[in-house]
């Protein structure tokens, strides 16, 4: 009988030395005692045997070596050496961008390399939707930059809306864009802030739900004005699918649909998650207040509920522990919380403690006027209206700690 080579075998190259070493001996020992007539085919079944008894792992890698190295598709290959795709990613878009030569893949990198698109943004639009590369992008794409750029929006600003939702190209030119487009025209009254919303929160835009929320909206009798605010702040607000749910607790808490305080109690109800509401009433509840009183600040400044927990304990610190004024006055504090505590509550509080301690105003006057009127005004009626050397001590003190120069 012929000896056995060892190199012949198929899974040789996969053994580590301590197993070749292994099978080597297993070998000169099968080779060197057998006097049987036993084929070569039976000695190399034997010697397999023996390897995997001790090296049961062997068979399992080999198998997953041998799988892991599939034959590539063209359309790996292609979005690997063109698009510079991973193998992994590559093997995952493939499965949706089915093609078998590069005609249409080309016409479409090509398209987008016209447009001014980088080789990185291609990769995401590709990632997102591989399709579009077995697409005609001159019938299903170009349509769609033609109608942005009638509308004002540049080649850049086209490149950020695809490359940051990638989405759009699949939506209907006809069914989807134009009529949500003109939707939105219609309360923002220009083409310059419709395509600012649009840059600003594409995703919304995209959304089916978008131009159903803002008939939900109007249905609901909220007002022109506050559908505007929502649009132009926080239009994400409109791809929600809980904003029926949102605007009727909203008007269960008593505000009015025609008023602005509408808008801001709605986005705080869609944007704080119950675990971080009952954080913050927990917080307001620390410094004094009730479940009740919680209620009846958020319904007269509901953007007491947007500010951080942080800036809560902060504006509630100052007022109390620094001030040494009551808690339970900032409960009617028209939108006090959504001021900045260093740059417009600190230095007007400084300059109403000197007052009241010099008796320059009266202890009984509003403690919130001076913090709610505009900078115009408060220099009018709390800094410049008094004699030379108070006003040169006031406008010092309020402009030292709000870092303006003198």
């Amino acid at each position: 009988m012929e000896p056995i080579n060892l190199k012949s075998f198929t899974d040789y190259n996969l053994l580590s030395f301590p197993t070749k070493r292994f099978a080597l001996d297993s070998l000169l020992t099968f080779n060197s005692t057998s006097n049987s007539k036993a084929s070569s085919f039976f000695l190399q079944q034997q010697l397999h045997q023996s390897i995997n008894l001790r090296y049961p792992l062997l068979h399992t890698n080999a198998s997953s070596s041998s799988s892991s190295s599939h034959s590539r598709s063209f359309a790996e290959s292609y979005l690997i050496n063109t698009l510079g795709f991973s193998p992994e990613s590559a093997f995952k878009a493939s499965k949706e961008a089915r093609f078998t030569s590069s005609q249409k893949p080309d016409s479409v990198v090509n398209f987008f390399r016209n447009w001014g698109f980088s080789n990185s943004q291609l990769h995401r639009i590709i990632t997102t939707e591989p399709s579009f590369l077995s697409c005609n992008p001159h019938k299903r794409v170009l349509p769609k930059f033609q109608f942005l750029l009638s509308k004002g929006a540049s080649s850049s600003d086209i490149v950020y809306i695809v490359t940051k939702t990638p989405r759009f190209i699949s939506r209907s030119l006809h069914n989807h864009i134009i009529p949500t487009y003109e939707m939105l025209h219609r309360f923002l009254k220009s083409d310059k802030n419709t395509l600012t919303c649009i840059i600003r929160n594409t995703l919304s835009f995209v959304s089916s739900h978008m131009k159903p929320n803002v008939e939900l909206l109007i249905d609901s009798g909220v007002s022109d004005s506050n559908i505007v605010m929502l649009l132009r702040k926080w239009p994400s607000i409109f791809s929600t699918t809980e904003l029926l749910k949102e605007v009727e607790e909203v008007k269960g808490l008593g505000f009015d649909p025609s008023k602005s305080s509408f808008s801001v109690a709605l986005l705080a109800k869609h944007t704080v998650r119950n675990s971080h509401w009952d954080e913050k009433v927990d917080i307001f509840k620390k410094w004094g207040w009730s479940d009740e009183t919680v209620i009846e600040a958020f319904r007269r400044q509901p953007n007491c509920m947007l500010a951080s927990c942080d800036k809560i304990n902060a504006m509630m610190g100052f007022w109390v522990d620094e001030l040494g004024w009551d808690a339970l006055a900032l409960v009617k504090g028209t939108n006090f919380f959504g001021f900045s505590l260093e740059k417009r509550i600190i230095p007007r509080a400084l300059v109403v403690q000197y007052l009241l301690a010099k008796g320059l105003i009266d202890k009984n006057v509003s403690l919130f006027t001076p913090f709610i009127i505009s900078e115009k005004l408060f220099l009018q009626k709390y800094v410049k209206c008094f004699e030379e050397n108070e006003t040169s001590h006031l406008l010092k003190l309020y402009q030292q700690k709000m870092n303006l120069p003198r």
